[in-house]
C-alpha cells in the first residue's frame, strides 16, 4: 500500500510558482506606482520577502525583461522600463501558426485604423508629403473596380499615411503587422469573388486630402478599402 502511495505523488510544477512570483511583482509595481528609472529591491531581498529561492526570482525577473517591463542598468540595478508594445506583440506575429480566424481579426483591425486614423492625418499632413503621395500614386497602374490591390502599392501608399500621423505607436504598429498582410494576400484568405464593386482609388483618398476633411477622409477610406470588407464577409459565410 505504501509503495502504491508514493506512484501516485507528483513533481510539484514549479513554473506554478514563477507565475505567481511575476503577478506578485507586477502588482508591487502598480502598488508602488513604480515609473520608468525607479528602482527595484535586489534578488536577494525579494526573495527573503516572498519566501522563495534566488533561482525563482530570478526567473520571473527574466520574464519581465522579456516582456521589457525591467532592464539592468549598470550601477543602479535593475529599474522600470517603458515596454515597447509593438515590439511585444511583434515576437507573436508569426503568420504561419496564427489560424485563418485570428489572421482575419488582425486584418480587420489594420482596415480598422485605416479609417480612424483621419483627423491625425489632417492635422500634421503638410505640402511635401502630398507631393510625396502624388509620386506614389502616379507610379500605379490603372485599376479595375473590383481590383485587389498589388500589395506592393498597398504597402507603399498606407505605409505613408501611417508616417504622416507621426504616432510613433501606430507606425510600429503598422510595421508590425506587415508580415500578416503579405501572408492574407499571398494565402488567397481574401481572393474571394464580390459582388459589390464599390470603391475609392488611392487617387480619391489623394484628391480628399487635398481639399476635404477628416471626415471626407473616412467615408473615402472606407469605400477604398470596401472590396476588403467584402471578401471578409464572403469569407466568414463560406466558413459558417
Amino acid at each position: 500500500m505504501e509503495a502504491e502511495d508514493k506512484n501516485l505523488l507528483t513533481a510539484v510544477d514549479t513554473r506554478s510558482l514563477v507565475d505567481k512570483v511575476e503577478m506578485n511583482l507586477v502588482d508591487y509595481f502598480k502598488k508602488n506606482a513604480l515609473q520608468p528609472g525607479d528602482v527595484i529591491p535586489k534578488e536577494v531581498e525579494l526573495a527573503s520577502a516572498m519566501g522563495v529561492s534566488r533561482t525563482v526570482i530570478r526567473e520571473s525577473l527574466n520574464r519581465l525583461k522579456t516582456m521589457g517591463m525591467i532592464e539592468s542598468k549598470k550601477h543602479k540595478g535593475t529599474v522600470i522600463t517603458s515596454p515597447d508594445i509593438s515590439s511585444l506583440l511583434q515576437k507573436s506575429m508569426i503568420p504561419h501558426i496564427l489560424d485563418n480566424s485570428t489572421l482575419k481579426d488582425i486584418f480587420e483591425l489594420r482596415l480598422i485604423l485605416e479609417i480612424g486614423m483621419g483627423d491625425l492625418i489632417f492635422r500634421h499632413i503638410t505640402n511635401q508629403d502630398l507631393r510625396e503621395l502624388d509620386e506614389i500614386v502616379d507610379q500605379e497602374p490603372e485599376f479595375s473596380e473590383d481590383i485587389l490591390f498589388d500589395i506592393s502599392h498597398e504597402i507603399q501608399f498606407h505605409s505613408k499615411l501611417y508616417s504622416i500621423t507621426k504616432n510613433e505607436t501606430l507606425k510600429n504598429f503598422q510595421k508590425m503587422l506587415l508580415p500578416v498582410f503579405n501572408y492574407v494576400y499571398d494565402s488567397g484568405l481574401i481572393h474571394k469573388p464580390i459582388s459589390n464593386k464599390r470603391y475609392v482609388s488611392h487617387r480619391g483618398i489623394v484628391d480628399v486630402l487635398k481639399g476635404g476633411s477628416p471626415d471626407e477622409y473616412r467615408t473615402a477610406m472606407r469605400k477604398h478599402l470596401e472590396n476588403h470588407f467584402q471578401r471578409i464577409l464572403t469569407l466568414e459565410q463560406s466558413n459558417a
